[in-house]
């Protein structure tokens, strides 16, 4: 811009222009920058979540060593940088957890560390079923996957949770909690009897 008194426009373009953009890993392959940058911004609204993003971005971001204390219950239980309320204060109130606002909230789905988390423990939950069992709540699995949407997607993990959970027992004489309506099972049942007499 011109030093002139209301000269607001300026003519030629910016003099130093960069070639290439700007890179936050390229010379820092840090364990740190890596954490940074698969930090996912939820439970904040779009403008707060535009200016942690840019500091994520251009390596302005600095992570807490410490929790911080939430301004509404008083508790050192705000986890996330640049964030003055807790996510439960901020869920509870319905308010942006950076700016204390009541915009719309922008709500991050399960990080990744947390999904493998969660797969690791169906997954031995699956493997300590029995057979008959397992192979029950992998056909409940795929039929719930049939029906549901996005939208449903964390609606559908607690249904499959408490399926599973269903299905586990302590003793194995437990039968109420089987679906013996699938008629692919049916068709081959009656044909296995009638074989046999």
């Amino acid at each position: 811009m011109s030093t002139q008194r209301g000269n607001s426009s300026r003519s030629r373009p910016q003099k130093h222009k960069n070639k290439t953009s700007f890179k936050n890993n390229l010379h820092d392959t840090s364990h740190r920058t890596k954490l940074i940058n698969n930090i996912t911004v939820s439970e904040v609204c779009q403008r707060c979540k535009e200016i942690i993003e840019w500091k994520i971005k251009y390596k302005k971001y600095k992570p807490l060593s410490q929790p911080k204390k939430c301004v509404k219950c008083d508790q050192r239980t705000v986890r996330h940088a640049y964030h003055v309320m807790c996510l439960d204060c901020g869920k509870k109130l319905e308010l942006c957890t950076k700016c204390c606002q009541a915009k719309a909230i922008i709500h991050g789905g399960v990080d990744q560390q947390e999904q493998q988390r969660l797969d690791s423990e169906m997954q031995k939950l699956l493997q300590s079923l029995p057979e008959r069992k397992r192979r029950t709540f992998i056909r409940y699995m795929n039929k719930q996957a049939a029906e549901t949407d996005e939208e449903n997607k964390a609606k559908q993990k607690d249904d499959l949770m408490m399926k599973l959970n269903s299905l586990k027992t302590e003793d194995g004489s437990d039968l109420s909690d089987f679906d013996f309506d699938d008629s692919e099972d049916e068709g081959s049942s009656n044909e296995e009897d009638s074989n046999c007499f």
